[in-house]
C-alpha cells in the first residue's frame, strides 16, 4: 500500500523544505541507495547487460521479466502501436522549430490523449494499453515533428524496427542502425527506466492521485523532468564536456573551475554515496562505441574529468555524464538528450501511476507556515500610504 503523508505520522518540522530523505510512502517497482539500483529486486547492472529494454518495461508494468513468447508478444504489440493519428501529427506540425523536444513530447502525449483518451471505468485494462501506446509512440512523435519542423517532411514512422530503441534512430536518420547501436540504446533506456521517487516520478504519482487519466500523470512527469536540476543535466553534462579541445586543457579549466566553487553537471547524486551503479553501464557503453570507431575524443575528455572529480572533490559522474555523450555518439542531437531520458523513464511513470491508483488515496502533504502572525485586516479604503502612516504612529 502506498500512504499518503497525510496518513503518515509527521515528523518535527525541519529547516529543509526539499523534502530530501522524507519518507512519502511505499512502492514495490524500485530500490535505491548505497551503492544499488534494482527493479522489482532484480540489480539494474544485470538487467541492463543481459536484457532488452522491452524486457524491462514489461518487468516495471505487468510484474514480471517475460518469457520469450511473451516477450515477443509485447513487441509486436508495441510495433504496431507505433503510428500516430492525423490529428497528432497536424498539432506536432505546429510546433515550431524552436520548441524543445521536451515541450514538443509533452504536447503530443497531451494532444494523443485527446484523441485517443483512456478508458478510466470501462475498460480495467485501460492502463497497461495506454501505458503500451505512450512507450511505442513517444519516439515517433519526436522524429516526426523534427523531420517536419526542420525539413517540411513527414515521414512514415511505422517502421518494422524490433524494438523502441532501434525505431528512434531509424526514424531520426532514416537509416537502419546497427546490433550495436541498438544494444546501446537498449542499456541506456534500461539504466534510465525508474528510480523511485524522483522529482518527476513524485509528481506523476501525485496527480495519479487525484483520479486523473494517465496521458495527464505523464504529460506533468514530463514537465518535471525538462528541469536542469533533473532530467535537462544530461545536456549540460554534455555542454560541458564540450568545452574543451583536450583532455589536458579540461584538466587545468576544471581545476580552475573547482577553486571557484563553480559546479560542474554531471557529478554527485542525492541518495548514492558510494558511487551511481548505473555509470558502470552506461560508461562501458560508451567506451564500447569507441572502440568500435566512434570519435575518442570527448570520451578521453569525460574520462579525465571524471579522474579531476574524483580526486579533486571525491565526487563521481552520474548516469547523466556518459548518457549524454552516449546519445552523442549515436547521433542524437543534443536538444533531445532528455526527452530520451523521458522515453525510458515513461516506463516506470506509468507503473507508479498503476502503483498509486491501486492505493487509491490523494497525496496531500502538509506545509510549515512561516509566514505573517495574525494581522488586522483594514478595509480598502484605508490602505492609502497615509493611513498606513496614521496607523504606524
Amino acid at each position: 500500500m502506498v500512504l499518503s503523508l497525510t496518513e503518515a505520522a509527521r515528523p518535527a518540522p525541519k529547516k529543509s523544505v526539499a523534502l530530501s530523505g522524507v519518507v512519502a510512502g511505499r512502492t514495490a517497482l524500485s530500490s535505491v541507495g548505497g551503492a544499488e539500483l534494482r527493479y522489482r529486486g532484480y540489480d539494474v547492472v544485470d538487467l541492463a547487460t543481459a536484457c532488452e529494454f522491452e524486457e524491462v518495461a514489461h518487468l516495471l508494468i505487468y510484474g514480471a521479466l517475460p518469457t520469450a513468447a511473451e516477450l515477443a508478444d509485447y513487441k509486436a504489440r508495441l510495433k504496431a502501436a507505433r503510428g500516430l493519428p492525423e490529428a497528432v501529427r497536424r498539432a506536432l506540425e505546429s510546433l515550431p522549430a524552436s520548441a524543445h523536444p521536451m515541450d514538443v513530447l509533452r504536447s503530443g502525449v497531451s494532444a494523443l490523449g485527446c484523441v485517443l483518451p483512456e478508458p478510466l471505468r470501462s475498460n480495467p485494462r485501460g492502463a497497461t494499453d495506454v501505458a503500451d501506446k505512450l512507450l511505442a509512440s513517444m519516439g515517433s512523435m519526436l522524429t516526426y515533428w523534427r523531420h517536419f519542423a526542420f525539413g517540411g517532411r513527414r515521414i512514415e514512422v511505422e517502421t518494422d524496427d524490433d524494438s523502441i530503441g532501434g525505431h528512434f534512430l531509424h526514424t531520426l536518420r532514416r537509416s537502419t542502425p546497427s546490433r550495436s547501436e541498438v544494444d546501446a540504446m537498449h542499456a541506456s533506456f534500461v539504466v534510465y527506466a525508474e528510480h523511485e521517487f524522483n522529482a518527476s516520478t513524485f509528481t506523476a504519482r501525485s496527480i495519479a492521485g487525484t483520479g486523473a487519466d494517465l496521458y495527464s500523470c505523464v504529460a506533468g512527469a514530463i514537465g518535471a523532468l525538462g528541469g536542469p536540476k533533473h532530467g535537462g543535466a544530461n545536456e549540460q553534462a554534455f555542454i560541458e564536456m564540450c568545452r574543451y579541445v583536450s583532455e589536458d586543457e579540461a584538466e587545468v579549466r576544471v581545476r580552475e573551475r573547482i577553486a571557484r566553487k563553480d559546479v560542474v553537471m554531471g557529478f554527485g547524486h542525492p541518495v548514492y554515496v558510494a558511487g551511481d551503479p548505473r555509470n558502470l553501464v552506461i560508461k562501458e557503453v560508451a567506451a564500447r562505441l569507441v572502440r568500435e570507431g566512434s570519435p575518442s575524443r570527448l570520451f578521453d575528455v569525460a574520462e579525465r574529468i571524471e579522474a579531476v572529480m574524483a580526486d579533486a572533490k571525491q565526487m563521481f559522474p552520474n548516469v547523466d555524464w556518459y548518457s549524454a555523450l552516449v546519445y552523442h555518439l549515436l547521433g542524437t542531437p543534443q536538444s533531445m538528450f532528455t526527452a530520451l531520458f523521458a522515453m525510458a523513464r515513461t516506463a516506470g511513470w506509468c507503473a507508479h501511476v498503476i502503483e498509486q491508483r491501486a492505493d487509491n488515496k490523494i497525496i496531500r502533504p502538509a506545509a510549515e507556515y512561516i509566514g505573517p502572525g495574525q494581522r488586522a485586516f483594514v478595509p480598502i479604503a484605508g490602505r492609502s500610504p497615509a493611513a498606513a502612516e496614521a496607523r504606524a504612529a
